[in-house]
Formats: C-alpha cells, structure tokens, sequence
C-alpha cells in the first residue's frame, strides 16, 4: 500500500504574522444635561441670596460702615460704659445658661421618665411657650413680684406696711430670674426629643441591677443628654448675649447691657456711630461663640 505524500512546508520568510490594527477605544460620549441641570439650579438660587442681601447683608454692611468713622472705635472700647456693658453682658449670658442647663435638665428627665397625669400636656406646652415673646413673661414676673404685684400686696395687707419686701427684679437678679424662666425650655425641648429616642430597657437593666435612681441619671440618661444640652445650651447662651426685652421691661436699674448700651446710643443720645461700634462687637461676639460651638461639637463627633 503507498500512503499519500505528506505537503511541502511552507517557505519561511522571516516576516512576523501581520496583526489587527489597534484602535483606541471611543471617548464617552458627552452630554450636554449636566450644564442644563446647573442652570436652573443656579437660576432659583438667585433670588432668596439676593433677598439675603438686600434684606440682611446690606443693613450690615452699612453698620460697619458706620462704626468706621474716624475714632469711633477707640472712643467707645476704650470707655468705662462699654466695659461695664460688656462685663454684665457675659455674666448674665454665662449664669442665665447655667440655670437653664440645670433646672431644664431636672424637668425634663421628670416629664419623659416620672410618670404623673397631664405629662403629654406639659409637654406640648413648652412647645406654644416657645412662641411666647421674652417681654410677656417679664410682664407676667412683674405682676408677680414687681413693686406693686400680686406678692407685695399680699404683705402689706397682712401687716400694714406701705410698701413690699419684693423689689429684686429692678436689680441683675430679677434679670437673670426672667431669662432663666424664659429660656429654660429652649433647652427642654432638644432634652425631651432625646429622651424620647432613648430605650427604656437600658433603664430597665440598670434598675434590675440595683442602681438607684440618681445613679442611673448619671450614668444612663446624662451621656445620652449631653448633644441635646450642648445644642440648647449654645442656642439660649447666643439668645441671652442679644436679650433686649427683659432688660427693658424689668426697668433694673444699673444693668446696662450691649443690646441696651445700643439702644441708649442710638436712641437717647443720637451718637449712631458709636451704636453701630456696639452693635458690631456684639455681633461679632455671637458669630464668634457659634463658631466655636461648631468647632467643638465637629471635634465632638469625630
């Protein structure tokens, strides 16, 4: 049997195998929506920062443009008045915050964990009283202890004398008594939205292990208390430092704050720039608090 003959080789020509040509892969396609989403963005944006402007910045920029008069400045940080002003400003701020940290903390843990009737509707009271203006509960102070309210003329138609032995709200005590009653539930609500938040099987363990009851305050709700008492406290400390009303409408005598030392200024001497230099300052001081809040709550949490 003959077998078939096997082919020839192919000649090598020392020539590498052609390959395919390389084409680059085709660039993204590109559309145009992303300008069209930024424009009516950028279009509805326009006109509440021009209302701000209008409305905010532009008042204040004509305050500082004011307080810039030749010797303003030096004039009125270098006078007793302001120093005076800026003294009894930052104590009552400071002790008004601290009484609304204590006494909203105590009644707050009492509404969201002491069951008693009528809870709900205190609750929902501190929410309208909120909305209270700060010179109604002077008012309510004054017809209470004020020179001829409700407690004097109970004295002095049980033993006669002409006049009470309640006069403290003309002094900074009844100041700070009125910001304390105001405020205090500007740290009771952020308070009652954590406790609310809060499980009551921590509460529950606690108590089963033998903790008494300030025992868990101090362990349980207090560090769950603490962002909520740190946003109200800043909150009524920045409100305090611009009080105007209960200073007023308590008529104390010799507390002269920043917000009155403008009002003075401006209105009973007509020295508008030195009212602007106040005002500024006092500005500037509540900016820089929230700053610092910000700054310390963003350490906070990280």
């Amino acid at each position: 049997m003959t077998g078939k003959a096997a082919p020839p080789p192919e000649p090598v020509t020392g020539k590498a195998p052609a390959t395919p040509p390389h084409h680059p892969p085709p660039a993204p396609p590109h559309h145009p929506r992303t300008t069209r989403r930024l424009s009516p963005a950028l279009l509805w944006a326009l006109p509440p920062v021009a209302l701000l402007a209008v409305v905010f910045l532009y008042p204040l920029a004509l305050v500082v443009q004011e307080s810039l008069a030749p010797g303003a400045y030096g004039e009125v940080l270098g006078s007793a008045s302001f120093r005076e002003a800026l003294v009894t400003t930052v104590w009552l701020a400071v002790a008004s915050t601290a009484g609304c940290l204590v006494l909203g903390f105590v009644l707050a843990v009492v509404i969201a964990f002491v069951p008693f009737p009528g809870a709900k509707a205190v609750a929902k009271f501190i929410d309208v009283f909120l909305s209270f203006p700060s010179f109604l509960i002077t008012l309510a102070l004054l017809f209470l202890y004020g020179t001829v309210g409700m407690a004097n003329g109970v004295w002095t138609d049980v033993t006669g004398d002409p006049t009470g032995p309640f006069g403290f709200l003309t002094t900074p005590w009844g100041v700070l008594l009125a910001e304390i009653t105001y405020f205090t539930p500007f740290v009771m609500r952020p308070l009652l939205a954590a406790f609310s938040q809060l499980e009551t099987a921590q509460l529950e363990v606690a108590s089963s292990l033998g903790a008494r009851p300030l025992r868990i305050v101090r362990q349980v709700i207090l560090p769950e208390a603490l962002p909520a008492l740190a946003a109200g406290g800043s909150l009524v400390l920045v409100l305090c430092l611009n009080e105007f009303g209960i200073v007023l409408f308590t008529g104390a005598k010799g507390v002269t704050t920043l917000p009155m030392l403008v009002y003075g200024k401006a209105i009973l001497e007509s020295d508008y720039a030195a009212a602007c230099v106040v005002a500024v300052v006092n500005v500037a001081l509540s900016v820089g608090l929230y700053v610092l809040y910000r700054g310390v709550s963003r350490r906070a949490g990280a």
